[in-house]
């Protein structure tokens, strides 16, 4: 009796050349390493994907990463490479690119992840495998209750945000997190759809120092200094 083997597992790291608050971060030097470097070194050692590839309009970045192990099928078109290109489409036209079947399992890795654990990559697919949502991906707790930050006026005055939850108890305040931006697991059929990530995921919680976005110069050196204490050699 033969059995039908389910797709192998495919990454897909986008990475567009452009990068207003800190130039060209996808080919720039963290802890020794070009950055795009560490998102593919995460994805090989997961051990769970049969390709690695990288959608990038860029071909400087296509060249380093196909020197760092990864694959480069396929340039990214101009119009899916701006700075309000979202997520989804970008995933979608590489799913569509390769002609992935619709059952298999597609992560869209960010390039700028030097704290990505390969475990949390396995462990979102089992998620993904076992309990069947549309997408996974990984959350990162608030530090303080949101119901009580603070609003700030340009002359330095404050107010609460939510004036009705400043006397609550912090344990009696629901939790809240934030998305870590570091990975979405999904089928192919899902990207295809085009559904919302946030709308429709389950999610996996992670430690607060390995969900940095590092989208400004700030954040760099607070991720590159987190690197060098809990991650680098």
């Amino acid at each position: 009796m033969q059995t039908t083997r389910s797709p192998k597992p495919i990454a897909v790291i986008p990475a567009r050349g452009g990068s207003k608050r800190v130039p060209r971060k996808n080919l720039r030097h963290f802890a020794g390493q070009p950055m795009i470097a560490y998102a593919i070194q995460a994805a090989l050692d997961a051990g769970v994907f049969s390709q690695i590839l990288v959608s990038t309009d860029d071909e400087e970045i296509a060249s380093v990463a196909r020197a760092e192990g990864a694959e480069v099928p396929f340039m990214r078109p101009a119009h899916l490479a701006d700075d309000h290109t979202p997520t989804v489409p970008v995933i979608e036209h590489a799913v569509n690119a390769l002609a992935l079947t619709d059952d298999t399992p597609v992560c869209c890795i960010y390039p700028a992840v030097p704290l990505l654990q390969p475990s949390d990559l396995a462990t979102a697919l089992s998620l993904l495998r076992s309990e069947s949502p549309e997408y996974v991906f990984p959350v990162v707790g608030y530090p303080s209750p949101i119901q009580r930050a603070l609003v700030r006026d340009t002359e330095g005055g404050t107010r609460p945000l939510q004036p009705e939850h400043m006397q609550t108890r912090t344990q009696d305040l629901t939790p809240a997190f934030f998305d870590a931006g570091q990975f979405y697991w999904g089928l192919a059929s899902t990207w295809r759809a085009g559904l919302s990530i946030h709308g429709h995921a389950r999610t996996l919680v992670i430690p607060e120092w390995r969900g940095i976005d590092i989208d400004t110069p700030d954040d760099w050196v607070r991720a590159e200094a987190l690197y060098r204490v809990f991650a680098g050699p």
